[in-house]
């Protein structure tokens, strides 16, 4: 290619892809920092109608808890009380933080001893005093998010990403245990999630991440260089001055760059599917190699009443604890999970197991180690669940019921979609506009799904990375070969 035709496509590939790549930098400094933005909110009336909550979709319903003369229902709106007709909704969520980053609620129960008890992923919290949620310490490590609760007589376990913490009734003290190494194991961890923490950054912990931030400020210096360079303004002066900086700081950095935008783009299909079926050995002095197994790897848990067991649904696959012993034994025969992991995990009426990802939904058997497609009733596919199939799952409920022409009550299942929701039962409209913390609003813009909605998920970024890594590499090539000229002429 000659330099000329190099040159022009280095300039208006830039131009083009310069909003972008601000947006991409700007939302991804927020991401690296959720703890100073998680009380910030925007309201989804300032967004672009298809943040707007409708029929349930985006999380919004994810479970319900049936009490005895009202239905809680809980998602990533928070907690609301209603019945087992949905006839009403009220707000449920006195005594929890605000801001909805904090009100993203993954489960809710009753435990044995009547206690109520919600978990998000940065607290517990107890229902009682004044009708209202009050927080219950738990000794967690920095950082450490919170997956799944459950109970089971006397006993209460809250699972965080990595540990279990274990109270007795009145469930004031908890002690965290890690969980013991199962059988077969090798200290490997997902190649998607070595390149997701490369990407960010937080492979090599807080340093890591500010080293990333400063390469987004890099990025961000080159777009407004370039295009200051670009529009030719007259002061010559500011146009010596970019075009220096734009080389120099192009240059030096480009390996930097690169790293970047290329790891960024392995993070969306068609690479992402490829990342996550595969592992790695953890690599040393980073934040995956751990001395725990399951670093990382805990997703939710249940007690099985028939098996006699806790149930375990980790980044692994599916495991059975002995909570005494604190062994975790893996279960063959599966049903298939996406690599996003299960936001279902109930009981039918006959005691089979609902799991529901953006896999699908599976109808699982443990006792006679069967799996079927709850849509198709076709055996499960044996191999690990994609990421996105035909079905995104993201909840359900089994507690609404509905009045048929012959007058009885009869028991309706409600299956949430990520994306269209479910229109079994209404969704007030005031919850439409429920506001979106600042972080998931820069996690949009940083995926792409801002812009262009779902479809990002598939074409937006791998399209994006491929012009913006030309873009670096173009320009470096420029000026790498504007010098070797100079020496030759020399």
């Amino acid at each position: 290619m000659n330099k000329r035709t190099l040159r022009k496509q280095h300039k208006w590939i830039g131009i083009g892809i310069t909003f972008f790549i601000l947006m991409f930098c700007v939302s991804g400094i927020l991401l690296n920092h959720r703890s100073l933005i998680k009380n910030v909110d925007i309201s989804r009336k300032f967004l672009p109608n298809n943040y707007k909550y409708e029929n349930w979709n985006g999380g919004l319903l994810r479970g319900t808890l049936a009490l005895d003369n009202k239905v809680l229902l809980y998602g990533n709106g928070g907690i609301w009380e209603t019945d087992s007709a949905a006839s009403f909704f009220a707000d449920f969520n006195k005594g929890l933080p605000k801001g909805a980053d904090n009100q993203q609620i993954r489960n809710v129960i009753k435990t044995d001893n009547g206690k109520i008890m919600a978990v998000s992923p940065f607290a517990l919290y107890r229902y009682g005093e004044h009708e209202a949620w009050h927080e219950v310490e738990l000794p967690l490590a920095d950082d450490e998010k919170l997956t799944d609760i459950a109970s089971h007589g006397d006993t209460l376990v809250v699972l965080s990403r990595s540990y279990a913490y274990i109270s007795l009734h009145p469930y004031i003290n908890f002690k965290r245990i890690q969980l013991n190494t199962p059988k077969d194991y090798k200290e490997r961890v997902s190649l998607f999630r070595t390149v997701w923490l490369l990407h960010s950054g937080e492979l090599f912990g807080v340093t890591g991440r500010l080293a990333v931030d400063i390469i987004a400020v890099i990025l961000v210096l080159l777009c407004i260089t370039g295009v200051v360079f670009a529009i030719r303004p007259k002061q010559k002066t500011l146009l010596r001055l970019s075009l220096k900086l734009h080389d120099k700081i192009g240059r030096y950095t480009i390996a930097f760059t690169l790293l970047i935008v290329l790891t960024g783009w392995c993070l969306r299909p068609p690479v992402m599917i490829a990342l996550a079926i595969n592992k790695i050995p953890a690599i040393p002095g980073t934040i995956l190699q751990s001395d725990n197994p399951w670093n990382d790897k805990l997703r939710m848990i249940r007690y099985d009443e028939a098996m006699h067991d806790w149930l375990v649904s980790t980044s692994e696959g599916f495991y059975s604890l002995n909570l005494n012993k604190g062994t975790m034994d893996q279960i063959a025969s599966t049903p298939p999970v996406s690599v996003m992991g299960l936001n279902v995990l109930q009981k039918d009426i006959k005691g089979r197991w609902y799991c529901g990802s953006f896999s699908g939904l599976f109808v699982w058997d443990r006792q006679r180690g069967t799996a079927t497609d709850y849509f198709t009733h076709k055996p499960a596919p044996k191999k690990p669940g994609a990421p996105f199939g035909k079905k995104a799952i993201a909840g359900m409920s089994q507690d609404f019921v509905y009045d048929s022409s012959n007058g009885k009550c009869n028991r309706v299942t409600v299956i949430a979609d990520y994306y269209n929701g479910s229109k079994y039962i209404a969704q007030p409209h005031s919850m439409s506009i429920l506001p979106m913390s600042l972080w998931n609003v820069a996690l949009e813009i940083h995926s792409g799904r801002f812009f262009i909605g779902s479809i990002a998920t598939y074409v937006f970024i791998f399209v994006m990375g491929i012009l913006a890594a030309w873009c670096l590499w173009s320009g470096y090539s420029i000026r790498i070969a504007k010098r070797k000229s100079k020496r030759i002429s020399q």
